[in-house]
């Protein structure tokens, strides 16, 4: 009978040789399956190939489901990984491919091309390899609540000042028809992008726009800011140990227990 315990281990570690082994096996399909997306993009190998990149797509669709399959089978709480970051990248890298089944005929095809381009986020997987990566995650995680305020507030800003636009050109130029319209040239020219498809005439407008420009160069770097102090806050030795009960994947090296709920991090405590 299989060890859950051990397979877990094989699976989600990464500091044992077997756990290596499984990762490189792992990490050269993910590669494959990438670099397979891409070239059947190209219309002369897509038209020379098709058979032979249909094939190769299931067959790595099959491995990534039977590995999906196996994470949800060996954790504690199937429903918890099914729901976590790389529980969710696990199942859109292999649900296009299945949705292409029910989704057929010529008029569908910009559909299923759109749906098979999130087979590239398998690529995020790698993220597992690196403790830059997780420890980017971590900082991430920890500044959701700070940018959310920030773009609350970056939301009221641009409403504020597209209304103002419009009390300013709508009278005189019909490319600010309604605030909607000059809510999007403020969003435009406060990201500092200037697409330059609505542009004001009138003497106040053209100041006003001035001044959010010099605006958007300040607003910018504040979230850049925010990820910042939490990447230098959370700059600690990670080690690779995956919680068998809850997930969670941070912990420091020393760690012998899950810093979320607790549970033992090695076999040989718990088992």
């Amino acid at each position: 009978m299989i060890n859950k315990a051990k397979l877990h281990e094989i699976i989600f570690e990464a500091d044992t040789r077997m756990g290596k082994l499984f990762d490189v096996i792992l990490l050269w399909f993910i590669i494959a399956s990438v670099v397979t997306v891409i070239i059947d993009s190209v219309e002369p190998i897509h038209n020379r190939h098709q058979n032979l990149l249909y094939v190769l797509e299931w067959i790595f669709t099959i491995v990534f489901t039977i590995e999906y399959a196996m994470r949800l089978w060996v954790v504690k709480k199937p429903l918890k990984y099914a729901t976590s970051f790389f529980g969710i990248i696990d199942l859109l890298s292999i649900l296009p491919t299945y949705i292409s089944i029910f989704v057929a005929g010529t008029q569908y095809l910009l559909v299923i091309r759109a749906l098979r381009l999130l087979r590239v986020f398998r690529i995020l997987k790698l993220v597992k390899f690196t403790r830059e990566g997780m420890h980017i995650l971590l900082a991430l995680r920890k500044s959701l609540y700070r940018i959310g305020i920030f773009l609350a507030f970056v939301l009221t800003l641009v409403t504020i000042l597209g209304s103002t636009m419009y009390v300013i050109e709508g009278s005189v130029n019909s490319k600010f028809a309604d605030i909607p319209t000059s809510i999007y040239w403020a969003i435009v020219t406060l990201t500092t992008v200037g697409y330059g498809d609505i542009t004001p005439v009138t003497s106040a407008g053209q100041f006003l726009a001035a001044v959010i420009m010099l605006l958007g160069y300040s607003i910018i770097a504040v979230p850049t800011g925010i990820v910042s102090a939490e990447l230098t806050r959370s700059a600690i030795s990670t080690n690779t140990h995956n919680c068998r009960t809850c997930g969670h994947s941070f912990h420091e090296d020393n760690a012998r227990h899950c810093l979320v709920c607790g549970a033992s991090l090695y076999l040989d405590e718990s088992e």
